[in-house]
This record gives structure tokens, sequence and C-alpha cells, in this order.
């Protein structure tokens, strides 16, 4: 079965900065994403609980998203991305992810997405 795309959105109070350098750099994603983080080139090595897996950066804009590609994902097109979304009138900043998951794992994933960004929200103090 075909994995299907989904989108999710968390307001967040901080800085379109600091919130790129929690998405795009080992430090930062080691703080909130995984629980260890290397980078080797554009190769990201994401480890929980004793478990690695890999992902390649396929794509990043400063201060606006990055996109990463795990690579024993069989699919060529499926990715993760985290973009960051300003507000031009209120300037209220959100953090917007896309993922893909079998349609019956979504919900799943998304409590997943909630609790990994519940302790980013914690880290930045929003």
């Amino acid at each position: 079965m075909a994995k299907e795309k989904y989108q999710i959105e968390y307001p967040l109070k901080t800085s379109d900065r600091v919130l790129f350098n929690r998405l795009s750099t080992a430090g930062g994603l080691n703080e909130w994403f995984a629980d260890n983080v290397k980078v080797q080139g554009k190769i990201f090595t994401f480890e929980w609980s004793g478990v690695e897996q890999q992902a390649e950066m396929i794509n990043k804009k400063e201060f606006r998203y990055t996109r990463f590609h795990w690579l024993d994902d069989e699919d060529d097109k499926t990715y993760f991305e985290f973009k960051i979304n300003m507000d031009e009138l209120t300037g209220d900043l959100a953090l917007i992810i896309t993922d893909f998951a079998e349609p019956e794992e979504i919900e799943d994933a998304k409590e997943l997405w909630d609790t990994q960004v519940a302790e980013l929200k914690h880290i930045l103090g929003s």
C-alpha cells in the first residue's frame, strides 16, 4: 500500500533563526528529535534507544525549511520536512511538518510528532 502525505502545524513562540538551528543541525535536532544525532555530509544518523536510522538532507532553504529522506525507505518520493511559516501581518510563527505514513498509521505518526514537538516547545520555552 502506498504511503499518504500528511501535514501538522504547530504554533511556536520563537524566532525563525532559533527554530531553523533546531531543525537543520545535529546539535539542534539532538535536543528534541532524537537521543543522538550525527552528521556526515548530507547524511544524518538519528539514534533512538540504541536503534539508528539514517536520512539524507535532500533540500534546505535558510530560515525556511529542511527536507529529509529516510535512506531505508524504498519510495523515493517520500520525505519528512520541517517548514517555518511566518505570518506577514501578525509575525506569528508556525512549524509545519510534512511526512508520509501508511493510511492506518497516520494517527500514531501524528501522536509521535506531537510528543517530539512538545519537547521542542519545552526547549524553546514556547
